[in-house]
């Protein structure tokens, strides 16, 4: 989230203060910063944009830790049980019901293009391996962030929210895949509002 910001903050701030130069310059000098001129407003509005995104991340991160997990089952195709049109899952394990997997699926953003390219089942191996191992933060029940390693050291990066979509519309409670009270309270300190019982 701070990044976000400090991006939204020096595009935004970068354009004003070339806008500044170009006023008391020379005619060719506007000509040089057109092309910031065009892409500086876009690039700080996709900043400002994806900024409600990275404010849920840190309100679950603050909530939950860091899992490492191998191998876990993922896809883009529609899965019949997901009620919603979506754009890639994982299968994470239910943490309160052992041996019971739950997918979870991504939030539409611009940022996904990274991992709908590893995600494909006609990627290459270099780039699934890429996604074998992944960071968790949340209750697959409810919502949760999920992060690739990075390439020199265990560290999240690419951060994106997964949502749980299947109670929507099912008709079933998150106390049916075992949330308990506590773990209803930890989802709603973590964002979630459409918890229920």
């Amino acid at each position: 989230m701070v990044m976000n910001l400090v991006g939204f903050i020096g595009w935004a701030s970068g354009w004003i203060v070339l806008l500044g130069i170009s006023v008391y310059s020379a005619d060719w000098v506007v000509w040089v910063f057109l092309p910031y001129f065009l892409y500086g407003p876009y690039r700080a509005l996709t900043q400002l944009r994806y900024l409600p995104a990275a404010v849920r991340m840190l309100r679950i991160l603050h909530t939950y830790p860091w899992q490492i997990l191998r191998g876990v089952p993922y896809g883009l195709s529609d899965r019949p049980e997901v009620f919603s049109r979506h754009y890639g899952w994982f299968e994470l394990p239910n943490p309160g019901r052992p041996g019971q997997w739950l997918p979870a699926v991504f939030t539409q953003h611009l940022r996904l293009e990274w991992w709908s390219r590893r995600m494909a089942p006609r990627a290459k191996p270099s780039l699934k391996a890429q996604i074998e191992e992944i960071w968790f933060a949340g209750d697959v029940r409810f919502v949760g962030v999920i992060a690739a390693p990075t390439r020199k050291g265990p560290a999240p990066r690419r951060l994106h929210l997964i949502e749980q979509r299947m109670d929507v519309q099912s008709g079933q409670r998150f106390s049916d895949w075992g949330a308990g009270p506590e773990d209803i309270e930890r989802g709603r300190q973590a964002g979630v509002y459409r918890v229920q019982s």
